[in-house]
Order: C-alpha cells, then sequence, then structure tokens
C-alpha cells in the first residue's frame, strides 16, 4: 500500500518540476554575490527525494547541477547520467563541461565551483554535511528534519552563521498557501485566544531490529552507517541501486525519528509558524500513560498556556480558538468562525482560500512571508543573501519540538524545557539526551 508521505512526497516533487518549467526571475546578486549570474549546485543523496529535488533545478534559469553523490554505485552513474542526458539535450549546451561524480560528500564540498548543495541524505547525517558544506563557503538546501538532535541543529546554526551562509530547509509546507492562510487567521487573532493545536501524525521510531544481510557490490555500506551504530547490512535500510519507493530507515532511532520527525517535521513546523514560535518552543513535554507501546498522546506545553498535542487521526494540523477552528492539511482547509463554516466541498481550493482570506483577512494587519514555491525561494534568497522562508533556526526549532516529542515516546518522563537556553529544567530530563551518539570520526561539535 502506498502511504500517504509518499504520495505527498511526490506531489511536491511534480510540483517542483512543473515549476521548472515556467518563467523564473530571480533579482541580480547582492553584495556577497559573485559576478556570475549562474549557481551551480551538487546533490548529495540520490534516493527518491534526492533525484526528485535534483529534477526540480534542472532545467532552472539561472542555475546548472554539476556534480552528485551517492554511496551506492548504481544511484551514482544513475545520477550523472539524467544531469548529462538533460543538458546534453538543450540548445545551450556549450556552456555544460560534464557532471562530476562522487562517492564521499567531502570531495564533492571541497570543489571550488560549487555554489551550493542539496542534501537528500537519511537523518543521520544532515548536521555532518551540512556543517561541512557551510564551512567550504556553500549554501544548502537540507531535507527535513534537519537533524537528529537538538545539539547537532544548534552546531548547523552556529556554522550557517558564522560563514554567512543562507540554508532552505525542506519543509516545503511553509510555501503552501493553505497553510500560509491557516497560520495567518491564527496570527491575526481571527479564532480569537488559541488554547489547543492538535497535530496528527504517525508514531515515533523505534530501535532497528532487522536481521543481517549480504550486501551485494557497488554500495559503501560503513559509508552509509557512517556516525551511527555499526550494524550488519538490511535492504529495508539502504535497497539497492535505482529505487522508486522511500526506504524505511527512517522508522529506526538510530537513522530517524519516526513519522514523528519525519512527517512531524512538516505539521509541527505549522503549528510552530501559527503560534508564532520559530525562535521558541515547549516549555513541559508530557509523556501519555502507555508510553512504551503509545503511538500518539504526548502532550506539550508552550510559556503562554496553550498545549500542542500529538493526536489520533489522519495527517493534518488544528489549532483551536475561542472563536473558532481552522483544519489543515496539503490541499484542503477547512474554517469554522463565529457560525460560518468555510470547507472545500465542490469549491476548488483556490477559491476557497479566496474566499477566506476576503471574509476573515481583508484588514489583517500581520502578513507572514510568501513563497509560491519552495525552491526558488531559496534560489531567489541565494542571490538576494537574504533569510529563505524556512531558514535554519526555524528548522531548529520545528525539530526539536519532534525531538523533545520523541524523548517523552522514549523515556517515559515529564520533562520541563527552557527553549531560550534548549536545557532540561527543574530536575527533568538528562543532558545527554539532546545529542546522539556519533561514531568513529564523525563527531559534531
Amino acid at each position: 500500500m502506498t502511504s500517504k508521505s509518499s504520495i505527498s512526497r511526490r506531489h511536491f516533487l511534480q510540483r517542483a518540476a512543473l515549476a521548472a518549467s515556467g518563467p523564473f526571475i530571480l533579482p541580480s546578486w547582492g553584495a556577497q554575490g559573485k559576478p556570475s549570474d549562474r549557481i551551480t549546485i551538487g546533490c548529495i543523496g540520490l534516493g527518491v527525494q534526492g533525484r526528485g529535488l535534483m529534477g526540480g533545478f534542472l532545467g532552472r534559469p539561472g542555475t546548472q547541477v554539476v556534480a552528485v553523490c551517492d554511496v551506492d554505485t548504481h544511484r551514482r552513474e544513475d545520477g550523472r547520467r539524467r544531469v548529462q542526458e538533460h543538458y546534453e539535450s538543450r540548445s545551450d549546451r556549450a556552456s555544460f563541461k560534464g557532471c562530476r561524480m562522487f562517492e564521499d560528500f567531502r570531495e564533492l564540498v571541497a570543489e571550488k565551483d560549487i555554489d551550493a548543495v542539496v542534501i537528500a541524505t537519511p537523518d543521520h547525517w544532515h548536521a555532518i554535511i551540512t556543517i561541512a558544506a557551510a564551512n567550504a563557503g556553500k549554501d544548502v538546501y537540507c531535507e527535513k528534519p534537519l537533524s537528529k538532535s537538538v545539539h547537532e541543529s544548534r552546531a548547523m546554526v552556529k556554522a550557517v552563521r558564522k560563514k554567512h551562509r543562507i540554508l532552505q530547509v525542506g519543509s516545503m509546507q511553509r510555501s503552501m498557501r493553505e497553510f500560509r492562510v491557516a497560520c495567518e487567521l491564527v496570527r491575526n487573532g481571527v479564532l480569537g485566544r488559541i488554547s489547543r493545536v492538535e497535530v496528527t501524525v504517525g508514531g515515533p521510531a523505534v530501535p532497528c531490529d532487522l536481521p543481517a544481510e549480504n550486501v551485494e557490490p557497488g554500495l559503501n555500506w560503513d559509508f552509509w552507517i557512517g556516525p551511527a551504530p555499526v550494524r550488519p547490512y538490511n535492504s529495508v535500510l539502504s535497497p539497492r541501486g535505482v529505487h522508486n519507493h522511500y526506504p524505511n530507515w527512517r522508522h529506526y532511532r538510530e537513522y530517524g525519528g519516526g513519522s514523528v520527525t519525519d512527517f512531524g517535521a512538516h505539521h509541527f513546523d505549522i503549528a510552530q509558524w501559527g503560534l508564532g514560535m520559530d525562535e521558541s518552543g515547549p516549555c513541559e513535554i508530557a509523556p501519555p500513560a502507555d508510553w512504551r507501546t503509545a503511538q500518539n498522546g504526548v502532550r506539550m506545553r508552550y510559556a503562554n498556556g496553550i498545549e500542542l498535542i500529538h493526536a489520533p487521526g489522519k495527517n493534518d494540523v488544528t489549532f483551536f480558538g475561542e472563536h473558532g477552528v481552522v483544519q489543515v492539511d496539503r490541499g484542503r482547509i477547512e474554517v469554522k468562525i463565529g457560525g460560518k463554516v468555510i470547507e472545500k466541498g465542490e469549491m476548488p481550493l483556490r477559491d476557497q482560500l479566496d474566499r477566506i482570506e476576503k471574509e476573515f483577512l481583508s484588514q489583517a494587519t500581520t502578513r507572514l512571508y510568501r513563497s509560491e514555491d519552495h525552491l526558488n525561494d531559496w534560489l531567489s534568497a541565494i542571490r538576494t543573501r537574504k533569510q529563505p522562508i524556512c531558514d535554519v533556526e526555524t528548522g531548529a526549532r520545528t525539530a526539536a519540538v519532534c525531538q523533545l516529542a520523541n524523548l517523552a515516546y522514549y523515556n517515559g518522563e515529564t520533562m520541563k524545557w527552557d527553549p531560550a537556553r534548549e536545557k532540561f529544567t527543574g530536575g527533568t530530563g538528562h543532558a545527554d539526551w539532546v545529542d546522539v551518539p556519533h561514531r568513529g570520526p564523525w563527531k559534531v561539535r
């Protein structure tokens, strides 16, 4: 059965590819920009998501993919073939000097003529590659969730800020109009005082217990494992070759955070945006009574008393206010305010959003960042040197919400949290919970 998560990712990548074929006008380089008008890109991680992102940049005016990297020989060679076939079929093919191919991301980020990198590896590699890229002077598009731990996120923010880099997190729902409209309803007080937000996504990750399988030639399994604990190969984690599904490494603690950090990095992100908490987070996190087996039920409280609840149900985000409710998901929004109900029904989403904005937001004083294309927004930010819609700090804060929820499921402890210092307080939690182990030379400082 195809998961809703897979369909949603596919929908985003299809939209990105379509956007690439349309007109795209970017302002000229800012003071820190380069004189050339072309952004050269290296793509690291060439699974389904990585190939989709690469395809979203191919053919986009003002960009050129010049390098690919993957630990699987087949995916690596396939990526280079796709890039070369694309540019060799274009009228301006004379400007294309070929696509380089790497197994080791460190060699790619060391290339002086690469301006930016796209990171679509498993989560446990995000921090290490991002920091290396920033230190090498590259701008970064990093898939969500930003990191595996609060410590990793903070190290990423530090590196990106120190090197004055632009980082866009792949939480692309911020570039979808339905989510922006929902958050503007909340931020402009249309719902009145918010009492709670419910996020419905799947459950936490579990320890990896997959059996050992033989590794076929062409995969650098030790490099795939990288900073994670050593374990035998299993094809569930890294299916060989060019496949068309999203591997289940994300469901294991060593490499991901389950649905809590996977789809949660989208929906908890919208909760943070709507509540105006992009530079903060909850101050108390409580597990459900059945935390050892629970798939939902964690409750988080912000300093202003608002509760953020990981609730059962379909994938969506619901804001509950004293005057109304707004529920939103991709391609769907339902608004109930003061006796008025605006649901999709037979009305196209665009018309529905037009009506909502006309009736409830025509006098709005708070307008949120408007992006209609997540990839273009990153490219524009690279040129202007202004922060994109989902900057590294925003991604760090959203990742922390997801990670704190998982810690409640993993440890069954009610934790008090200081979001300003990103530390546990009141004798709760443990200092080592803010990070994950890193094997061998793969340290995050």
